[in-house]
C-alpha cells in the first residue's frame, strides 16, 4: 500500500488475472487511453479489407472503432528502437495486493501471484502503446470476421510454440477458454458471458462465436487477449490450484528461479518462435527481468539508492520531494524523471461496500466523503503535490461536468424517473473544496444534517445511533502502514460527527481474503480505468459482479440504469457515441456516492539507474520501460566509478 494503494485492471502485460479482471483483454486490446487525432501531415491510417468473397473481412488486425495507425506488413512500432540491443538484467521491486507472493497461476482466486506472470505468456492479438483501441497479430497471424462481428476465426502462426517447444494450435485456445470459463477466477464468467462456443475448425484455425444478442463491438479483441495456455501440460497439472512450480507458458520468457515471498527471476526463452514478428521489434530486450519483493517500503526505497534493483517507481509524496538526495542520486548514478501519463488518472479513494445495510442510503456516504479533507491532506502530507480527482475518468474527454447536455443528456433521458433529480438539474457531482484544517466546520454541518435526515442521530455517549438503538460503526481496513497517517485524520474526522470509526491494518492474506469475499466496510483502493471502457465495466460497476466473488466490484453496485448505461457503452459503434455514453454513467456513478476520492497526478515519478537506452520518447498510453534496454557502457562506467557491485 502506498499513496497509491492498489494499481490493478489495466496493465501493459497479461498479468494478475487471480481476483481482478481479464487482464489478457486489457493488454491485447490495448484499451489505455484517448488516441491522437490525426494530422494534416500523417500517413494515412490503415484500413482492414474485406475480403474477394464477400462482407468477411480478414485482417492483420482490428480496432474498436475503424482505422488501424499500422497498415500490414509494418515493420515494428514507431515509439521503439528496432536496432535495440540484446542483453542484461532489468529488476523491480516486487509489488501488488501484499507484499509477498505465494502462487505461479495468476487465473484463479486461490493465492497471491507474483508480479511479472504476464512475461510467460501469449495472446492471439496484442495491442500498441500509441492507440487506445487496437490489436494486432501475435499467435495469430490473421483474422477474419464479418462486418457485424457475430464471429470471429484466428488463423494462428503455424511456426508459434509454447516454452517446451510443442506446437500451439486451436486446440490449445479451445481449451483455453474452457480451463478459464469452468476453473478460472469467477470473473471470467462475467467477462466472457458473451461467447457461446468456441471451436478448432483446424490445426492452426479456430472460431469464436458470439451471443446473437450481445453488443459485438469489441468482442473479437476480448478473444484475442485471451493468454494461450498449453493443453497437453495441463492434462496432468491440476490447473485450479495454487502452485509454486514454473508452468508451461507461451511467451517470450520463461520462469528462471523462484524464491517464494522473496523474489522471481523470468528469462529470456532463447528458443522463442516470435521474436522477429513486427509487433515484438524492439521490445523483449533484456535477457533477464527480475521482481524483489521487500517487507516494507523503507527495505525497498534503501535497496534502491544502493543498486539491489535497478528500477523504481515512486508512490510517496513525501519521498519524492524530499528523499531524493541520497549520494548515488547526487552523483548522477541515478537518474530521478517524471514520464507523462496519458491514460485516465485511476480512481484512487477509499471505496464503500453498499452490501453492508449501514452503507446503503447515499446521504450516510455522503457524510462520510465530506469528513475526507483533501486540502489539508495535500498541504500537510503530500507537499502540495496532487489534485483531487472528482472522476472515475479524470484527466479524460469522458468525464462528466455541469449540467447534462447534447447526446449525453439522450442517453440519461430514458432513465429521468429512476435517477435522482439532481443527475439533470445540477453539475456533475464534484467533491467540495475545504479549507485546509483537518476539520471543514462546514463539511462538519452538511454532514452531521445529512446523517439526522437519514435517521442517524446522536445517542449518549456522542455516538449516532438510529431508531433501533443500533451505532453506526465503520470498519476501515488496511494491510500497509503507509496510508495510516491519511486513514487515521479521516477516522478522527469521522468521530467529531457521531461515527464510531476505526482503523485496523491486517496481514496482507487477511486483506486478500476480505477484499474477494467484501468482508469490509472501507477499503482503499486504486482502479486504473481504461480510455475505451467496454466489458470491464460489467466487472467493476455491474449487478452480477456485486454478488460474485473476488471481481473488482468494491463497492458492490447493483443497479439497474448502472447496468443498462453500461450495456450502451458496450455496444457504442463511435468513438463519439462512446464518450457521450461513458460521461453519463460517469455523472450516474458520481452521484452515487459510491466511494471518497482522493488524488491523482499526471505523470509516472520514476527512478532508475543509469544503465539503460531507450528511445527517444515514452509511447502515449505506457510508461514505456518495456521498450528500454540495457547498455553496456554505462554498466561498466558506473562500475569503474564504484557505484555497482
Amino acid at each position: 500500500m502506498t499513496e497509491w494503494p492498489r494499481a490493478s485492471l489495466s496493465a501493459p502485460t497479461v498479468s494478475g488475472l487471480g481476483g481482478l479482471l481479464l487482464a489478457g483483454f486489457l493488454a491485447g486490446a490495448a484499451l489505455l487511453g484517448l488516441g491522437p487525432a490525426a494530422r494534416a501531415d500523417d500517413p494515412a491510417p490503415a484500413t482492414p479489407s474485406a475480403a474477394a468473397e464477400g462482407a468477411v473481412i480478414k485482417a492483420h488486425g482490428i480496432s474498436a472503432f475503424g482505422d488501424l495507425k499500422y497498415p500490414a506488413g509494418f515493420a515494428h512500432f514507431d515509439y521503439v528502437n528496432p536496432d535495440a540491443p540484446k542483453g542484461g538484467t532489468m529488476s523491480f521491486r516486487g509489488t501488488g495486493g501484499s507484499q509477498t507472493f505465494d502462487s505461479l497461476n495468476n487465473f484463479i482466486l486461490k493465492g497471491e501471484p507474483a508480479q511479472g506472470l504476464g512475461l510467460i505468456y501469449d495472446t492471439l492479438l496484442t495491442g500498441s502503446d500509441d492507440e487506445p483501441d487496437s490489436s494486432y497479430g501475435l499467435v495469430a497471424d490473421s483474422l477474419e470476421y464479418p462486418e457485424d462481428r457475430a464471429w470471429v476465426i484466428f488463423n494462428l502462426r503455424p511456426e508459434a510454440r509454447f516454452s517446451d517447444g510443442v506446437p500451439i494450435t486451436a486446440d490449445d485456445v479451445v481449451f483455453t477458454y474452457h480451463a478459464l470459463l469452468e476453473k478460472g477466477a469467477p470473473v471470467y464468467q462475467i467477462t466472457l458471458q458473451d461467447i457461446t462456443g468456441v471451436e478448432a475448425l483446424g490445426p492452426h484455425r479456430v472460431k469464436f462465436t458470439f451471443r446473437a444478442d450481445a453488443p459485438k463491438r469489441d468482442l473479437p479483441q476480448l478473444a484475442g487477449g485471451l493468454p494461450v495456455l498449453p493443453k497437453h501440460y495441463y492434462d496432468t497439472v491440476d490447473f485450479s490450484a495454487s502452485t509454486l512450480t514454473p508452468p508451461i507458458g507461451s511467451g517470450p520468457y520463461v520462469i528462471d528461479a523462484v524464491q517464494p515471498g522473496k523474489s522471481i527471476r523470468y528469462c529470456r526463452n532463447k528458443d522463442y518462435w516470435g521474436s522477429a514478428l513486427p509487433v515484438n521489434v524492439g521490445a523483449n530486450n533484456f535477457d533477464c527481468i527480475v521482481y524483489q519483493y521487500f517487507a516494507d517500503n523503507n527495505a525497498a526505497f534503501e535497496a534502491l539508492k544502493v543498486g539491489d534493483y535497478m528500477f523504481h517507481e515512486e508512490y510517496f509524496s513525501a519521498l519524492w520531494a524530499t528523499a531524493y538526495n541520497f549520494p548515488a542520486l547526487e552523483k548522477g548514478w541515478v537518474k530521478k524523471v517524471e514520464i507523462p501519463d496519458g491514460r485516465p488518472s485511476g480512481t484512487q479513494g477509499y471505496w464503500m461496500n453498499m452490501r453492508r445495510e449501514k452503507l446503503q442510503d447515499p446521504r450516510v456516504r455522503e457524510a462520510i466523503g465530506l469528513m475526507f479533507n483533501f486540502e489539508w491532506t495535500n498541504q500537510a502530507l503530500f507537499y502540495g503535490l496532487y489534485q483531487r480527482t472528482t472522476s472515475f475518468w479524470e484527466n479524460s474527454t469522458m468525464m462528466a461536468s455541469g449540467l447534462p447536455e447534447g447526446e449525453e443528456l439522450a442517453v440519461l433521458e430514458p432513465f429521468r424517473d429512476q435517477l435522482p433529480p439532481e443527475v439533470f438539474t445540477e453539475p456533475a457531482w464534484t467533491p467540495a473544496v475545504q479549507k485546509p484544517d483537518r476539520a471543514d466546520r462546514a463539511s462538519i454541518r452538511r454532514a452531521s444534517k445529512l446523517l439526522d435526515d437519514a435517521g442517524w442521530k446522536v445517542g449518549p455517549g456522542g455516538l449516532r445511533v438510529n431508531d433501533k438503538g443500533e451505532t453506526l460503526t465503520i470498519e476501515f481496513i488496511d494491510d500497509n502502514p503507509a496510508f495510516e497517517r491519511v486513514t487515521t485524520p479521516f477516522v478522527t474526522n469521522l468521530r467529531q460527527i457521531g461515527i464510531d470509526a476505526s482503523y485496523h491494518q491486517i496481514d496482507p492474506a487477511q486483506m486478500q481474503e476480505r477484499q474477494k469475499t467484501y468482508d469490509y466496510d472501507i477499503i482503499p483502493t486504486r482502479l486504473v480505468m481504461s480510455l475505451s471502457p467496454s466489458i470491464e465495466l460489467r466487472s467493476l460497476f455491474g449487478s452480477k459482479s456485486a454478488a460474485a466473488p473476488g471481481t473488482l466490484n468494491l463497492s458492490g453496485v447493483a443497479d439497474p440504469v448502472v447496468d443498462a448505461l453500461i450495456e450502451q457503452v458496450i455496444a457504442s459503434t463511435t468513438r463519439d457515441e462512446m464518450e457521450a455514453r461513458v460521461r453519463a454513467l460517469d455523472r450516474v456513478l458520481r452521484q452515487k456516492q459510491i466511494w471518497v476520492s482522493n488524488w491523482h497526478k499526471p505523470s509516472f515519478w520514476v527512478a532508475y539507474w543509469d544503465v539503460f537506452g531507450m528511445p527517444d520518447a515514452p509511447p502515449k498510453y505506457a510508461r514505456g520501460d518495456a521498450y528500454w534496454w540495457f547498455d553496456q557502457a554505462k554498466s561498466d562506467h558506473l562500475k569503474a566509478e564504484g557505484a555497482l557491485r
